[in-house]
């Protein structure tokens, strides 16, 4: 009898774990499995709607966003720890060289344009920016911007007002990195005056903490530099204005995929070029990589 008890309870325990382990293994494909995703905290928002809809829509899809500022971002796609990343601009031949040497394939797709806004308290008289004071401070020079204030020193956003300003450091005064896109939009919150720079996701659909401060910002309008396109006027970061090139701070958004084959990035980065993530990206106040087309029944 108690040999029959030991057989039994052999059975029982090797089911189980079969069970369990078959429950846990799940096919790597364009729409099943996990995928570790290195994303830019600065239009991190974003990507998270996207991630959420793809797992929504794919029930064995798990995706992984790990935000990081760019520097920090780079870093670890480099070092081959985490193969897709979501950056605000394209490698460069040096990055570009680290993948082919390993007979890596680069998958890049473009999936929306970008418009840095810049923002303060709703309360300061003047609602306009022209680029040649934003490039006079970023100098150290005298300008009629007093404070600009930015999300991390190593962010995308920091990176794109240097090449702006053709400047390799920030300025010691006037100039200030704080750690997140949340700390810069209370920051500013705070501090009538002050000029933030963030992704205009972050104004269009803020994180439910941030609503209630978000309201009382406003977006500044800016003109560029004479001479050049949006120079004319002061220009706000519509889809209108960006569609148009008017609005002067603009970036291209991309997935890199260097996964080497077929995977979850794969799909993840085809969802998003695709119809449904161009609407999410159509409804976040981003410019889509392609217009979502629309259908219009009319009745008789």
């Amino acid at each position: 009898m108690g040999n029959i008890r030991w057989v039994f309870l052999a059975g029982f325990l090797f089911v189980l774990f079969s069970c369990q382990n078959n429950s846990g293994s799940v096919k790597e494909s364009y729409t099943s499995g996990f995928e570790q995703i290195l994303v830019d905290e600065s239009f991190a928002p974003i990507i998270e709607d996207q991630a959420y809809l793809f797992e929504s829509t794919y029930a064995n899809a798990k995706l992984d966003l790990v935000r990081k500022s760019e520097n920090e971002l780079l870093n670890l796609f480099l070092s081959d720890s985490i193969q897709v990343a979501i950056l605000s601009r394209l490698l460069t031949p040096q990055e570009t060289k680290h993948f082919e040497a390993k007979k890596i394939k680069i998958r890049i797709n473009r999936f929306a344009i970008d418009g840095i806004a810049l923002i303060t308290k709703n309360p300061t008289k003047d609602s306009n920016v022209l680029v040649k004071d934003i490039i006079k401070v970023l100098k150290g020079s005298a300008s009629a911007i007093h404070s600009l204030v930015f999300d991390n020193a190593n962010s995308s956003t920091v990176r794109y007002f240097k090449e702006l300003a053709g400047v390799k450091d920030l300025p010691a005064e006037g100039v200030y990195a704080l750690k997140s896109n949340s700390e810069v939009i209370r920051y500013v919150h705070e501090n009538p005056g002050a000029i933030g720079v963030v992704g205009v996701n972050w104004m269009v659909q803020p994180p439910v903490e941030l609503e209630a401060i978000v309201a009382e910002l406003k977006i500044l309008g800016v003109k560029n530099i004479e001479g050049q396109a949006g120079s004319d006027a002061f220009y706000k970061p519509t889809q209108n204005d960006i569609a148009l090139g008017l609005y002067p701070l603009t970036r291209s958004l991309y997935v890199i995929n260097c996964e080497g084959g077929a995977g979850l990035g794969t799909g993840f980065a085809s969802f998003i070029a695709g119809e449904r993530g161009q609407r999410i990206v159509l409804k976040s106040g981003l410019l889509p990589d392609s217009i979502p087309s629309r259908e219009i029944n009319i009745v008789n």
